[in-house]
């Protein structure tokens, strides 16, 4: 039977700097995201099943809630359509694991940008 691994994230970075005065380690934030994103990289099928399934069921309803509700232009529609398709188009085609969870994580900001500009 077939199970699913997920694995820990490492949250040190592999290209850790060593400062010479007081050896202290770089571990910045930047740097344990990209850690965290390359450990994911042989769950890269799960965070695209992920983004599909959250975008389908989080994102795709707020074009028809804010133009029904606030009388939001077309191009919202258009904008989420993109970013959804795209997101499909990233994940089947192959892109990077860094590049796919950067573009899920752009999609969620942008969706969240919108509905803060229109109900705010």
């Amino acid at each position: 039977m077939a199970t699913l691994k997920i694995n820990a994230p490492e949250w040190t970075a592999a290209n850790t700097s060593v400062n010479t005065t007081n050896t202290k380690v770089n571990n910045n934030i930047w740097n344990k995201l990209m850690a965290f994103a390359d450990s994911q990289a042989p769950n890269k099928t799960i965070w695209f099943m992920f983004s599909l399934v959250s975008q389908g069921v989080l994102f795709l309803p707020i074009p028809a809630f804010l133009l029904y509700y606030y009388n939001a232009p077309i191009a919202i529609l258009a904008v989420t359509l993109v970013l959804f398709f795209s997101n499909i188009i990233a994940g089947m085609g192959g892109l990077g694991i860094r590049s796919l969870l950067g573009l899920f994580a752009f999609s969620v900001l942008v969706h969240i940008t919108m509905l803060l500009v229109f109900i705010l």
